[in-house]
């Protein structure tokens, strides 16, 4: 049987296209083979009669464009998209039973820089409806009968198993760095306002924000370098070479899972032994009212955000979706208004106490332990919410296996604005986690 799981590394992909080592048509053929091989199980992409035909057709195009001096960065790559982000040619369903062409709208501002960078989209991926919580049908590759995440689950899912090494999400509270962590991949959830959101159906607009998967901090620093704005690809020096830690210990790190937490103090203790400092510092002793602030927000505005769609074709959402904007209603706008005041404050408090201790990044468990064995559900995004909260960048590493084998993630979350320094410090840390796991992140898995 195939295995599920497959490592693809960006970088090589990329540089083998440019050089003509590669070339845009073969690399249309790995990617629909391995669909056709391993999605029929998975179910990453939103199924896509001519998939092959059509993107044959965009490579062939491609590879008689472009000389080997002018090919652009991601010349000739497939990338997947999750189904909120508008590609011309591809209908946007965002997991929902409403006719497409109510959801349509111009290309996102992400599709056109991927285009212009030369990639190929490989199509849609599977997301929860709307981005927010009710499932697809995406399964965990490590594990079919495990969540892969979400909102984000087709995004993660499709580079964990190998059909695309590159694929775009969004994350409005953790939709990003929860599935990388269930499905064993790097997730990188850019600062807040990097990059236009232009084209994108929205969750909740104070917080929606791209991002993207590959299979090594490598790859993600590729795809920055092309998707963000403003991106220096100048290697920072100073502190992001071996930034101070700070491990955020109060009543948000106890919300992680016993397994997580056991191994998210033998990742500080590899990380020690690296020659990081790292400093465990009291924060959010007021988190509780945190979660409420945030989810405030996010629902008031996920109800305006559907409020016309939700007035004529209310009786197909899901009951999740349903719940989540029939609960923004009740929300009066005196009550929105004193959350992002109390956000705000939220937000200058955490940058006090970090500057206070000390602290170059923050670093935490991805998720509460590995992924739920439950479909119905596409886990809990707790640990991802403060970040999230103060628009903070954040990437999910692999970081070692649950008792069950399945994979377990690390997050790293740097300054507002200081994206490229935690990549590079990302990069590093990778290197570690790589030298004490006791498997690879790029070891082929299980057929399960």
């Amino acid at each position: 049987m195939t295995t599920l799981l497959g490592y693809r590394s960006l970088v090589q992909e990329a540089a083998a296209l440019r050089t003509g080592a590669d070339d845009p048509v073969a690399a249309v053929h790995r990617s629909c083979d391995r669909i056709d091989a391993v999605d029929p199980r998975v179910r990453a992409f939103v199924p896509e009669a001519g998939r092959r035909t059509r993107l044959l057709e965009a490579a062939r195009a491609a590879a008689g464009a472009r000389e080997a001096a002018g090919r652009p960065a991601l010349y000739g790559v497939p990338v997947g998209i999750k189904d909120i982000v508008h590609a011309d040619g591809l209908p946007t369903r965002a997991g929902s039973a409403l006719p497409p062409e109510v959801l349509g709208g111009r290309q996102a501002t992400v599709v056109d820089r991927l285009c212009a960078a030369g990639a190929l989209i490989a199509g849609k991926t599977v997301t929860a409806e709307f981005a927010v919580t009710a499932p697809g049908p995406t399964r965990n590759p490590h594990h079919l009968a495990h969540t892969p995440g979400g909102s984000s689950s087709g995004s993660a899912a499709a580079v964990a198993a190998g059909m695309v090494p590159l694929a775009i999400g969004t994350q409005t509270v953790g939709s990003m760095i929860r599935p990388a962590a269930y499905c064993g991949v790097v997730g990188f959830k850019p600062t807040y306002g990097r990059i236009p959101v232009a084209g994108v159906i929205p969750n909740a607009a104070s917080f929606d924000t791209l991002g993207w998967y590959a299979t090594d901090v490598a790859g993600i620093a590729l795809a920055a370098s092309v998707l963000v704005d403003g991106w220096r690809t100048q290697r920072p020096a100073g502190p992001s070479l071996r930034p101070v830690l700070g491990v955020p210990v109060g009543p948000y790190l106890e919300r992680a899972g016993d397994e997580a937490l056991g191994a998210f103090t033998a990742q500080r203790e590899s990380l020690r032994a690296a020659g990081y400092t790292v400093h465990e510092v009291p924060v959010m002793d007021d988190f509780e009212q945190t979660v409420a602030q945030l989810f405030t927000m996010n629902r008031y505005e996920v109800a305006r955000a559907h409020a016309d769609w939700f007035a004529r074709f209310g009786d197909v959402y899901r009951p999740e979706t349903t719940a989540a904007i029939q609960q923004g209603h009740t929300i009066a706008d005196t009550d929105y208004a004193a959350a992002r005041q109390r956000r705000k404050a939220f937000r200058a408090r955490l940058a006090t106490d970090r500057a206070a201790a000390g602290i170059d990044l923050w670093i935490a468990p991805s998720a509460t332990g590995p992924a739920p064995a439950d479909l119905t559900t596409t886990g809990t995004s707790i640990m991802c919410l403060p970040w999230s909260n103060a628009g903070l960048p954040a990437i999910s590493l692999p970081a070692g296996h649950a008792a069950n084998g399945l994979p377990l993630g690390l997050q790293l979350i740097g300054d507002f604005g200081a994206d490229e320094e935690l990549l590079t410090a990302a990069a590093r840390i990778e290197d570690v986690l790589n030298a004490t796991s006791t498997a690879s992140p790029r070891t082929p898995g299980a057929t399960a």
